[in-house]
């Protein structure tokens, strides 16, 4: 049994490269927010919800709410996002059009259950989410699932095996001091959290390392990484091709093509490969070439970049030796134990 009062490490989520966001929403047995979806259907009748149809609705993510997370090893800690992040990633959601993206106890996706409606909530108590027996802060995103044409998944769904969300995504990790209540907002800190905050901006600025020896290094572009990174893009290429080309942003496509072409990339081109290749590995298995983790990953060189890009990093004095081995795990979604790596990974 985990000790939640012990816990101390939080981290905030946020949106980096273009490749972060959510991609996919999962119906668990247990809500990785702790607030259970509400079901529909002929035996529970709401106003807005005729007796025909079969819908789940609920929170997909709610603003400052801590949620539990464990580490490779085990360890616990907290995670959460604001509401302009949860605003952003909502919308990203949407403009990817993920709404048919749906897993099972986040392991293998489902059919003919899709989103049918979604929403940033404005007001507490003056939203369409109120109908639906929810009071939640602003800035939380709610949905609406329907399942009408997965009866088997219905019918999980009326035996009370998924009763909640748990988002499905990538998403850069930032360490915060900052001693978040339960659903509280940040234009609510006290003036001891705001220093807090404050402290951490000049942390950032003092640790800027743009500079090198009086000489702006973001300028100067480098294309020595080599067949393995040019050929992990060509075959990414290769493959979103028989994939109909809808896997991966305009800027994993743009990025795989400068690769595969042996173009140079910028110094802030090589840092996005490294944050996002470290993050994403986790969704790359080579035996799945169909699996958009997989397509993406080496559309952007694959682990052939990601050892190029650390090694250029650390060239360059831009990746320290504690940063090349992150504590945080890969894993994307609240809730889950990171998977081991392989022990031929590096």
């Amino acid at each position: 049994m985990i000790n939640k009062d012990n816990i101390e490490e939080l981290f905030e989520l946020v949106l980096v490269d273009e490749e972060d966001g959510v991609f996919a929403n999962s119906l668990v047995a247990a809500g990785a927010i702790e607030r259970d979806f509400v079901a529909f259907h002929k035996e529970h009748q709401f106003a807005a919800v005729n007796d025909e149809k079969m819908i789940v609705a609920g929170p997909m993510l709610i603003p400052n709410k801590k949620i539990l997370r464990l580490k490779e090893d085990g360890t616990p800690y907290y995670v959460f996002f604001t509401a302009d992040t949860i605003e952003k990633v909502a919308r990203k959601f949407m403009k990817n059009k993920f709404g048919d993206q749906v897993t099972l106890e986040h392991g293998n996706k489902t059919s003919n259950v899709y989103m049918v409606e979604s929403w940033i909530v404005e007001h507490p108590t003056k939203d369409k989410s109120n109908l639906y027996g929810f009071t939640l802060p602003k800035g939380t995103w709610f949905a609406l699932y329907s399942v009408a044409e997965n009866p088997k998944v219905w019918d999980r769904v009326k035996n009370g095996e998924f009763n909640g969300f748990s988002i499905e995504g990538l998403f850069e990790h930032q360490k915060s001091d900052i001693k978040l209540n339960l659903e509280k907002h940040i234009g609510d800190l006290t003036e001891d959290e705001a220093e807090v905050l404050l402290g951490q901006i000049k942390a950032i600025i003092k640790k800027d390392k743009r500079f090198k020896s009086k000489q702006w290094i973001e300028m100067e572009t480098y294309a020595d990484y080599g067949s393995g990174v040019k050929n992990n893009a060509k075959r990414g290429i290769e493959l979103n091709e028989k994939n109909g080309n809808k896997c991966a942003t305009q800027t994993g496509k743009v990025r795989a093509q400068q690769l595969a072409n042996g173009e140079a990339i910028s110094v802030q081109t090589i840092k996005r490969m490294y944050s996002y290749l470290s993050r994403a590995e986790t969704y790359y298995d080579e035996s799945d070439t169909s699996a958009c983790g997989t397509i993406s990953y080496l559309l952007w060189g694959g682990k052939a970049a990601l050892g190029y890009s650390r090694n250029k990093l650390r060239e360059l004095g831009l990746l320290e030796e504690s940063e090349a081995q992150p504590s945080i795990p890969n894993s994307t979604y609240p809730g889950e134990v990171a998977k081991k790596k392989k022990k031929d990974d590096k």
